[in-house]
C-alpha cells in the first residue's frame, strides 16, 4: 500500500483569508500549491480599486505573501495559471510579470473565463518548487 505523502498547510495574514473551503496553499514535500488568488486586499477583504493591472499586481502580491510563508519567493514559481474574464487582458499580465518575475520565466497558462468569485477580473494560482 502506498502512503500518502505528509503536507504542511500554509497560511498567512498577508494574503487575504480563503472564501471557501480551501487552504491558502498546501505544501508536499519540496512543492507548494497555492489557492488561486483574486486581487482581494488582504487588509479589508475586498477588491482592490483600480484597473486591471492594479488587479493583476495585487493577485502577484498576495501569490508572493503566501510564497513567502512557505519559504520561498516568486522566483521559486515553476507554474502560473491565470484566469481572465477578458482575454484583451493578456497584455497587461504580461507587462505585471515582467515587473514581478526575472528571466527564465516560469511555465504559464492563460484562460479565459465567463466569471470569477467576487466580480474580480483575474485569479491566479501558483506552483513552487523549494528544493
Amino acid at each position: 500500500m502506498v502512503q500518502p505523502v505528509s503536507h504542511q498547510i500554509i497560511n498567512t495574514k498577508e494574503a487575504p483569508d480563503a472564501i471557501g473551503a480551501y487552504s491558502q496553499a498546501v505544501q508536499a514535500g519540496d512543492t507548494v500549491y497555492i489557492s488561486g488568488q483574486i486581487p482581494l486586499d488582504p487588509a479589508t477583504g475586498d477588491l482592490v480599486e483600480g484597473d486591471i493591472e492594479a488587479q493583476i499586481e495585487r493577485v502577484f502580491d498576495n501569490i508572493e505573501a503566501v510564497a513567502r510563508a512557505a519559504g520561498g519567493t516568486l522566483s521559486h514559481v515553476v507554474k502560473f495559471n491565470i484566469y481572465l474574464i477578458d482575454m484583451d487582458n493578456f497584455g497587461a499580465v504580461n507587462k505585471v510579470m515582467e515587473r514581478k518575475l526575472d528571466k527564465p520565466y516560469p511555465a504559464r497558462a492563460a484562460v479565459g473565463v465567463a466569471a470569477l468569485p467576487k466580480g474580480a477580473g483575474v485569479e491566479a494560482d501558483a506552483i513552487l518548487a523549494l528544493g
